[in-house]
């Protein structure tokens, strides 16, 4: 296997480390109660998909 015969500095590998940053969720909202949620899944606070009632809806603190 080739290795390397200089080390790479750190300015290189933190540009190369640059695009390795996490992307945030893409979140639509629910149509029935209007909260952000994960497109396709359950809605965590109602507890609807689809127009179906799928979980008890969560107890508001």
């Amino acid at each position: 296997m080739a290795n390397p015969k200089r080390r790479f500095s750190k300015a290189r590998t933190r540009t190369r480390r640059s695009h390795w940053r996490l992307a945030l969720p893409n979140l639509s909202e629910c149509p029935r109660c209007h909260r952000l949620r994960l497109p396709h899944h359950v809605c965590p606070h109602c507890g609807t998909y689809d127009g179906r009632q799928y979980l008890p809806p969560a107890e508001e603190a």
